[in-house]
C-alpha cells in the first residue's frame, strides 16, 4: 500500500508551495514510502512523537486512526500509550488516551489531516 498525500497543497498549495511539496512528496511521500519500516511501526513511532510533544490535536487524532488503518489493535494502541506515559508524561497519556478511545470507538477510516471536520464528527 503506497501513502499518497495531498493536504499540503490542498491547505497550502498557493500560500506556501514548497512546503506542500515538502509535506506531500517528501514526508508523506518518500518517507512514509520507505519500506525499511513497515507502515504498522511508522504510525506507531508517529503517533509516540506527537504525544511525547504533547500534540493532542486533529493531528494526532488523524495518526491514531492511521494506525488502527495500518493494523494497530486497541490493546496495542492502550499498550503504547501506557508505555509512553512513562516517559512522556501521565497528562499525555490522558490526553492521548481521549482521543484513541474515540477512534477505536468509531468505524471511522481515513481523516483528511487539514480538516478537523471528521475529527469534530469523531467528537459527536
Amino acid at each position: 500500500m503506497a501513502v499518497k498525500q495531498t493536504a499540503g497543497r490542498d491547505a497550502l498549495g498557493e500560500f506556501a508551495p514548497e512546503f506542500a511539496h515538502f509535506n506531500d512528496d517528501i514526508l508523506f511521500g518518500e518517507n512514509w514510502n520507505n519500506e525499511d519500516i513497515d507502515l504498522k511501526t511508522r504510525s506507531l513511532i508517529t503517533v509516540t512523537a506527537l504525544i511525547a510533544q504533547g500534540m493532542t490535536d486533529s493531528s494526532l487524532k488523524y495518526h491514531i486512526l492511521n494506525a488502527k488503518n495500518y493494523g494497530v489493535s486497541r490493546k496495542e494502541m492502550a499498550a503504547v500509550i501506557t508505555h509512553v506515559a512513562f516517559y512522556a508524561g501521565w497528562p499525555k497519556a490522558w490526553a492521548a488516551f481521549r482521543l484513541a478511545k474515540e477512534v477505536y470507538e468509531t468505524e471511522t477510516e481515513w481523516l483528511d489531516p487539514v480538516t478537523d471536520q471528521e475529527c469534530d464528527e469523531l467528537e459527536g
